[in-house]
């Protein structure tokens, strides 16, 4: 495209009409420098048509990069959304499942002191309901307050437990383990004392603490051997073990 631009500016300069006295005296030297500002003018708008003309199609190329990326952001999105919503999912079933054999497990509380009261109900719900809705920092919040309210409360190390839960729903691994420890120590003898001890195992795995992980597991199985979390806990050093 360049060659046929300069092509037709020679042509146009070739057509440039001579200067009266290089017809009569044969002095062009005037008229050269005329054809020689034309070409230099006619060439830079050449040069310029032409790096515009690359630019333009950097640009487009950029553009499909940028779509491309964006298309493949989504996607990545769907499939972090589909993770923490069966993370989520998997946590509640865990939590109905315990809840409702906590009254038959040995330690726990029964009687009256097993039914907490309707104010104590009431906040926990209300702070479990912001865990479901993926309000991870609410939660905690609203869960410690909940233990600051009730903490004698039968529910107690349940909420202590999701404040561990909802520290690794938003990937804060070393505060979750801190939290579930709490667990431990302030009601081992409670259901939840083992699926806190899973968690832990959770946290130390995501951390690259594979040893400490596997520990945590064996020890579960050896305190707990009754639990859901024991039997959890052996699938899990299975799959390590076939590793």
């Amino acid at each position: 495209m360049r060659r046929l631009a300069l092509a037709l500016a020679l042509a146009g300069v070739a057509a440039l009409p001579r200067p009266a006295s290089a017809a009569l005296f044969g002095d062009d030297e005037e008229w050269r420098k005329q054809v020689q500002e034309r070409l230099s003018k006619l060439e830079a708008n050449s040069a310029d048509r032409g790096a515009l003309i690359d630019l333009s199609s950097q640009i487009e190329a950029l553009r499909g990069d940028v779509q491309r990326m964006r298309g493949e952001i989504e996607v990545l999105m769907h499939r972090i959304d589909t993770l923490e919503k069966r993370q989520k999912d998997l946590y509640l079933d865990i939590d109905t499942r315990l809840r409702k054999l906590e009254p038959q497990v040995p330690g726990a509380p029964t009687g009256a002191e097993a039914q907490p009261g309707a104010d104590e109900t009431k906040a926990y719900e209300a702070a479990l309901n912001e865990f479901k809705l993926g309000k991870y920092s609410t939660a905690i919040s609203a869960f410690e307050g909940f233990l600051k309210a009730y903490p004698s409360s039968p529910l107690a190390p349940s909420a202590q437990y999701w404040i561990g839960n909802s520290y690794f729903a938003k990937r804060d691994y070393k505060n979750a383990l801190v939290a579930q420890r709490k667990v431990l120590s302030g009601w081992p003898d409670n259901p939840k004392a083992a699926d806190a001890m899973l968690n832990i195992a959770s946290s130390q795995d995501a951390l690259g603490d594979r040893r400490g992980a596997q520990a945590t597991l064996k020890e579960l199985i050896q305190k707990y051997p009754a639990s859901p979390a024991a039997a959890s806990a052996k699938q899990r050093l299975e799959r390590a073990a076939r590793r």
